[in-house]
């Protein structure tokens, strides 16, 4: 049995050697019945990428003769087949429209010392997390289809990096990356990314919930329904991945605090720029890549998606959930750390109608009562009023934004300086 197995790994290895050397020679291949020209698209930089165009038969045979047609590869059928170290062109006589990525390890085990580039840039990208980036990258090089969590890059400032990642990882993965707006997502049809490794959205901004329920299923699914404008549908193996970019941090897409599946990274601005960090980068490929070969998990599976909830949890992704969740408490939160902030004191005495009167003048037409607030500070914050009707200072919005005083009597809530700073101020800067 070892012997049959080891001579047909043996006969595919021949195969897809006869077949690169043959494309080489005849840039055309059928499949079914339907033949397919290999053409090499000129890129903006100078580079080319191999893509399959139909090509007819008779086009075919006007230029080469008709016994040019006999020579031309011949496969069953299209099958999509990830494996990047050691990837196979035809597998069982079916034509594998995964690609080969451009870059292959280089042969010697490599230091961090020797992509010094590589290692900072992630350092940039993830932080204290950078360990679990590698995990992460490890992953996708060496197990494709594995689930892993929705990567989420996230800043207000300008010049961070983020773009830069999105490039180094096409470079690394070639054209089983590729990149997509926003409404395309939307889109019903999805055969330029159904079968991708990872696709990249930047500039996200999904405001409605089903985008994330679509999204987050997707993202923990193994099969897909491919969609082309004027064809059936049909159901293929789904390993994509995504990378999600947004230089909107407080509501880029809505999700709810139990979320486990997005991994959100906050990316500081680059201090020093170097227009040439993406070069260097990429010429570290090959190093870089054996590097992750030998390099050992940080992690071990623990998910689905690999990583553990608590390993990929953020104060990026409780921002992200805090902005996302109670639109009210968010407001009252924003509306006290204002007062802690113009005012010198510890502590506030409010009764509901307090805090909604400062909401209407600092926010307006906000849709809110009595109730509602009540029930953010007895039932989420575990406050208490005064079990009796007590004199305390009444505080209000004046007409220039200012906060005054006056004295009132009410069954009043005590809420402290620490206790917004130390739950709150993290999520609100």
């Amino acid at each position: 049995c070892v012997i049959i197995c080891t001579t047909i790994r043996i006969a595919n290895v021949r195969k897809n050697l006869i077949i690169k050397e043959m494309s080489e020679k005849n840039p055309y291949i059928r499949v079914g019945v339907v033949y397919y020209k290999i053409i090499e698209r000129p890129q903006i930089f100078g580079d080319k990428i191999s893509t399959l165009v139909k090509w007819s038969r008779e086009t075919i045979i006007q230029d080469h003769g008709k016994k040019f047609i006999y020579d031309i590869p011949k496969y069953d059928g299209f099958c999509c087949i990830p494996n990047h170290l050691k990837y196979q062109k035809m597998i069982d006589n079916f034509y594998n429209i995964y690609n080969e990525i451009p870059h292959q390890p280089s042969s010697s085990v490599v230091s961090v010392e020797e992509i010094p580039f590589s290692i900072s840039f992630l350092q940039h990208i993830f932080g204290n997390q950078v360990d679990l980036g590698l995990d992460y990258l490890k992953v996708l090089l060496e197990n494709p289809t594995q689930i892993l969590p929705i990567l989420c890059l996230v800043s207000k400032e300008r010049a961070t990096g983020k773009t830069t990642f999105l490039k180094w990882m096409k470079e690394i993965f070639g054209r089983n990356m590729t990149y997509i707006k926003g409404d395309s997502f939307n889109s019903q049809f999805n055969s330029d990314w159904a079968s991708m490794l990872l696709i990249a959205i930047d500039e996200v901004f999904f405001d409605r919930k089903e985008i994330t329920e679509r999204l987050k299923y997707l993202s923990t699914t193994n099969k897909d329904k491919l969609e082309n404008k004027g064809k059936d549908r049909e159901e293929i193996d789904f390993f994509g991945k995504f990378i999600l970019c947004s230089n909107n941090e407080d509501n880029f897409i809505q999700i709810d605090e139990n979320e486990i599946r997005f991994w959100v990274l906050k990316i500081n601005p680059i201090k020093l720029e170097n227009t040439e960090f993406l070069q260097n980068l990429i010429s570290e490929i090959p190093q870089f890549l054996s590097f992750l070969i030998h390099r050992k998990f940080h992690s071990q599976k623990k998910s689905r998606m690999w990583f553990s909830p608590d390993e990929i949890k953020t104060k990026a992704l409780q921002k992200l959930v805090f902005k996302n969740g109670n639109k009210l408490e968010a407001k009252i939160v924003e509306l006290l750390y204002e007062f802690f902030e113009s005012n010198e004191v510890q502590e506030i005495s409010v009764v509901p109608q307090d805090i909604l009167n400062m909401l209407n003048k600092m926010f307006r037409q906000l849709n809110f009562s009595r109730n509602d607030v009540r029930a953010i500070l007895k039932d989420k914050w575990k406050l208490e009023p005064q079990k009796n009707g007590l004199t305390y200072i009444r505080y209000d919005i004046d007409y220039s934004g200012n906060f005054c005083e006056n004295n009132a009597v009410g069954r009043y809530f005590k809420i402290s300086k620490n206790f917004i700073l130390e739950k709150y101020v993290d999520l609100l800067n």
